[in-house]
């Protein structure tokens, strides 16, 4: 038994039945462990939930990181970041689900630790909002709002996406790129 196959587990069992409400009997019986061998990969339940967090944004970090590496316009790089986010909260659905859903269930000592690289994901997207500003391409006065606005759209779709419904992420990121970077306004030349 490893640790990445107590936290798979976890995050499936957290995302099912919510953080406080999961036990680590569910834990290490869906993981084919007596509770008290589990103790001796992981000391708390409030220890994977932190590396739960971690996992997720070190995966999302990592995929914008490589939308951000590429030399393009603002509005393309936010519109690759959308695809390859949507696309991966999606993939990921169950760690996806603690990330945005059981952070808030973090014990203080715990929550300084996440909220570093809670705060290293949204800076990143805020450097690409004001990426656009400086290259005059977005119209937008506070790109905190902007980023949070972004994500939160998104985020949202974890409660509603459904793999076999009509559209792809990839197809859902790309309206919400058109609806934030072109509005809904029609425009009279």
């Amino acid at each position: 038994m490893t640790k990445d196959e107590i936290l798979s587990a976890a995050a499936q069992i957290f995302s099912q039945k919510g953080f406080h409400a999961a036990s680590m009997q569910d834990i290490a019986q869906a993981v084919n462990l007596q509770k008290a061998s589990l103790y001796y990969h992981v000391s708390s339940k409030q220890e994977i939930l932190l590396a739960l967090l971690d996992r997720a944004l070190d995966l999302l970090i990592e995929d914008i990181q490589q939308v951000v590496s590429q030399p393009l316009s603002a509005d393309q790089k936010i519109r690759q970041a959308m695809v390859a986010y949507l696309s991966a909260i999606l993939a990921h659905r169950d760690l996806a689900s603690v990330l945005l859903l059981e952070h808030r269930s973090l014990e203080p000592q715990y929550q300084a630790q996440h909220m570093v690289n809670r705060d290293r994901f949204e800076q990143l997207w805020r450097d690409m909002v004001q990426e656009g500003i400086e290259q005059r391409v977005f119209n937008c006065t506070d790109p905190a709002l902007v980023s949070r606005s972004l994500l939160g759209v998104m985020n949202w779709t974890i409660t509603w996406y459904r793999p076999e419904g009509r559209l792809l992420p990839a197809e859902i990121a790309e309206q919400f790129a058109h609806l934030f970077l072109d509005g809904l306004l029609v425009r009279k030349d």
